[in-house]
């Protein structure tokens, strides 16, 4: 991590002040590794162990940390986890580039595993989500409830390829300005001082002075595949084997997951329902935290 203990807390202080929590305590998770198939995932462990777990898994070109705030809030209830995914972050890449679904499910698995997770609650992000949604088809049996957020095996092309434009445009090292110019105009809900600590989680400084972003490109060219394509599409035939709760939570102003995506992955669930977060778009945990914790604080009641 690019902050220090001192700068991460203040950080989750000013950030949580903005999004309108109000915690007793600031506390900072322990950073925790496993090894899944001669991988290293590095996660985050919020305490509270023995409570009910929750896994938290992110978007593409995301960390762990994007988690923060959800977590902080759902601690006390809650054994929260957040994991960096495989090219993300401060996990191993792939070194046989291999970013299928299927291979991010196995990790799902593996970590499941290794940690010793049971009957647990999965949350996923557009790609999380994505991934969450193929472990749950997979495994039913070990999940209590599954939160999809902003994605479904369906896709819009607009919304999905201006992420692409903006992961493709960070390609070469840059100055911090110019990486947080380019992410103030491709989010302009997000405060330009607090982005800027955001960010030294996602980034990593080279010696030259420039930064470059902790995630492997390699994993975005193989989403433009047929493979790709073939393996989120072969997920909507198989949605009645989730057998546990659902809940798909769709940003109000996403231009990737709209009302009708939405509606139509949760009536194809079992047990689905869905729910639109205001003042949020696709990445909802970043853009209205608070509405987001309450929303899955009701749902697993």
């Amino acid at each position: 991590m690019s902050l220090s203990s001192e700068e991460y807390r203040d950080h989750l202080q000013s950030t949580s002040v903005r999004a309108g929590f109000n915690f007793r305590e600031v506390v900072l998770p322990d950073e925790r590794h496993a090894v899944v198939d001669g991988l290293r995932f590095r996660y985050l462990d919020w305490g509270t162990e023995g409570k009910q777990p929750i896994l938290f898994l992110h978007g593409g070109a995301l960390t762990a940390h994007t988690w923060d705030l959800c977590c902080l809030a759902l601690r006390d209830d809650f054994h929260c986890l957040a994991l960096d995914q495989r090219g993300h972050g401060d996990s191993d890449w792939a070194p046989d580039a291999n970013y299928s679904i299927a291979a991010q499910r196995q990790d799902i698995n593996g970590f499941a595993e290794a940690v010793g997770l049971d009957h647990f609650v999965l949350v996923g992000m557009s790609m999380g989500a994505i991934n969450g949604l193929a472990y749950a088809i997979a495994y039913p049996e070990t999940l209590s409830a599954l939160v999809l957020i902003d994605a479904g095996p369906n896709v819009r092309r607009p919304g999905s390829r201006r992420i692409r434009d903006f992961v493709n445009d960070g390609a070469k090292p840059e100055s911090l300005e110019a990486i947080i110019e380019r992410a103030l105009e491709f989010n302009p809900r997000r405060d330009p001082l607090i982005l800027r600590r955001s960010l030294m989680h996602n980034l990593r400084q080279q010696e030259d002075g420039n930064w470059v972003w902790k995630y492997d490109r390699r994993r975005f060219q193989a989403m433009g595949g047929d493979q790709h394509a073939n393996e989120r599409r072969s997920l909507a035939d198989r949605l009645a084997t989730i057998t546990c709760p659902t809940l798909v939570v769709r940003g109000g102003e996403s231009d990737v997951f709209h009302d009708e995506d939405a509606e139509r992955l949760a009536s194809a669930l079992p047990d689905g329902r869905w729910v639109k977060i205001p003042n949020a778009g696709h990445t909802v945990q970043g853009d209205n935290p608070k509405d987001l914790v309450a929303a899955m604080r009701e749902f697993l009641g």
